[in-house]
């Protein structure tokens, strides 16, 4: 199945021009080349989880104070059903094009170069900021445990880049191994913290936030009223943020029309497991107002006011794994979508050329600078995450959105995999995608604000320069070609 996408990628010929002066358009994409076959489903699984897995350990509790227990708890299955119903959308649209350019590749055939560059630019503002802000919680994390004897955060931030990004650099089945084992650590830390915590869970805990009678709806359940579900909605988020991310390794996947489908699948089920055990025992144990503003929920959770224990401290140090794990893949991740756009000429073309061990080592090193710095000089974490969080609700609504263009318009193009419910699926995750990016500026509007600021530039640049010089022989640009050759010939 996988060879005959590629032999339709083929087909169709490239206009006669050449990528750059001096190159034909083979030399250009033998420079601008991936290992492929480098991971099975079970590192995509992996990779899906380590995205994500930093969340459960800090991060989510925010929502408690924004929406009490039960605002949080109905956003979180709101954006739990989003990121299923997206997933699922993009587990079919993973299959029909499994290349590097992943939600950018989807919506340049739905929505044409516009909205391909739209897309991809809102996936690389979430993979370019939520690493500095998890580098940031990393550098927390070790002054809190006094490891090192550190009294500044920004040695630890240059360590974490310079060391990961060697370690992607080295080649990305060894990358993908090491995430795969940081994770494993990280998921047995909660499931371990879970059966220590729900040992003193009381129900009647859940609801402890004293309720604001002025909120509209307000009650034991909702103390601060039905808006706080809205508000709630970007941490909510959190249990699965950077899970959509999976198909920007298909280029690199072995067998990814089959393992795409299972790896995304997988990893969604483990997620939405986590964050039920999670959030039901580390609300239980102490109370929702005990951690609904802790730097660290968990341990908070397990310690109360008896000072640390054994467990608390094994749990303490896993987190530090969860969010080395996430750092570690959402660095994989940008590079990736760094890479495919540069290729196809959106951003500059030296971007995506690769290593002799096939790793895009300036769509590493450069994206990595650019989060040193801004971790360097802001130690705002929490302010750049929310900046990412608008940047990924931006890729959902159109990622979904191409899905449903391209059932809609092409309601024949081979599917080795079919999404479950169809357009449905896509337009709930679509109309909750808005949903969340509105949310935003209910939580941090300047964030809102400085990632729009950020998009508008791009923005500019795309329509004054790179939509002049695209690529033709990039692959999702000749999978857009195939559409519009085959349109016109149906037109003649």
């Amino acid at each position: 199945m996988a060879d005959d996408t590629e032999a339709r990628l083929t087909a169709v010929p490239a206009p006669p021009t050449f990528p750059e002066a001096g190159d034909t358009s083979a030399d250009y994409l033998e420079r601008r080349t991936l290992r492929r076959g480098s991971a099975g489903w079970l590192l995509l699984t992996g990779l899906g989880v380590a995205y994500v897995v930093s969340g459960d350990f800090s991060g989510w509790n925010v929502g408690l104070d924004k929406g009490g227990f039960g605002g949080l708890a109905i956003a979180t299955v709101l954006m739990g059903a989003m990121y299923a119903c997206l997933v699922f959308s993009l587990a079919e649209l993973s299959t029909i094009l499994p290349t590097a350019g992943g939600g950018y590749g989807f919506a340049r055939r739905a929505l044409g170069p516009w909205g391909g560059f739209l897309t991809g630019t809102a996936i690389l503002i979430e993979y370019i900021l939520a690493p500095a802000a998890i580098v940031i919680f990393i550098g927390d994390y070790v002054e809190s445990l006094g490891l090192f004897g550190l009294t500044s955060s920004w040695p630890v931030y240059l360590g974490c880049f310079v060391v990961f990004i060697g370690v992607h650099l080295w080649g990305v089945g060894e990358a993908l191994r090491f995430s795969l084992v940081v994770t494993a650590i990280a998921v047995a830390a909660l499931l371990i913290f879970a059966v220590g915590a729900f040992t003193d869970f009381g129900a009647d805990r859940l609801n402890d936030i004293p309720v604001d009678a002025g909120a509209f709806g307000s009650n034991s359940w909702l103390p601060l009223g039905v808006l706080g579900i809205w508000a709630a909605f970007p941490f909510g988020m959190w249990f699965f943020l950077g899970v959509e991310g999976v198909p920007l390794a298909a280029e690199e996947a072995k067998d990814p029309v089959r393992s795409m489908p299972k790896a995304l699948s997988i990893s969604m089920g483990i997620l939405a497991l986590l964050a039920l055990i999670t959030f039901f025992a580390a609300t239980g144990a102490q109370g929702a107002d005990a951690v609904k503003s802790a730097g660290n929920p968990l341990v908070v959770a397990l310690e109360g006011d008896g000072g640390p224990t054994a467990l608390s401290r094994f749990v303490n140090y896993a987190g530090l794994a969860g969010l080395v794990a996430s750092f570690f893949s959402l660095i994989y991740a940008g590079s990736r979508q760094l890479f495919a756009l540069s290729r196809a000429g959106y951003l500059p073309r030296f971007l995506s050329l690769t290593s002799k061990r096939k790793a895009p080592y300036l769509g590493l090193v450069i994206p990595g600078a650019i989060g040193f710095a801004l971790a360097a000089a802001t130690g705002d974490g929490a302010r750049m995450l929310n900046i990412a969080v608008f940047g990924a609700t931006i890729s959902y609504a159109l990622m979904a959105l191409s899905h449903m263009v391209l059932r809609r318009r092409e309601p024949d193009l081979e599917r080795p995999y079919r999404t479950p419910g169809g357009i449905l699926t896509s337009s709930v995750a679509f109309v909750l995608a808005l949903s969340a990016l509105v949310a935003t500026f209910l939580v941090d509007k300047d964030a809102a604000f400085i990632a729009l600021a950020v998009y508008a530039v791009a923005l500019a640049y795309f329509a004054i320069y790179s939509r002049h010089h695209l690529v033709a022989s990039a692959p999702e640009e000749e999978f857009a070609a195939l559409a519009e050759a085959e349109a016109e010939l149906d037109l003649d």
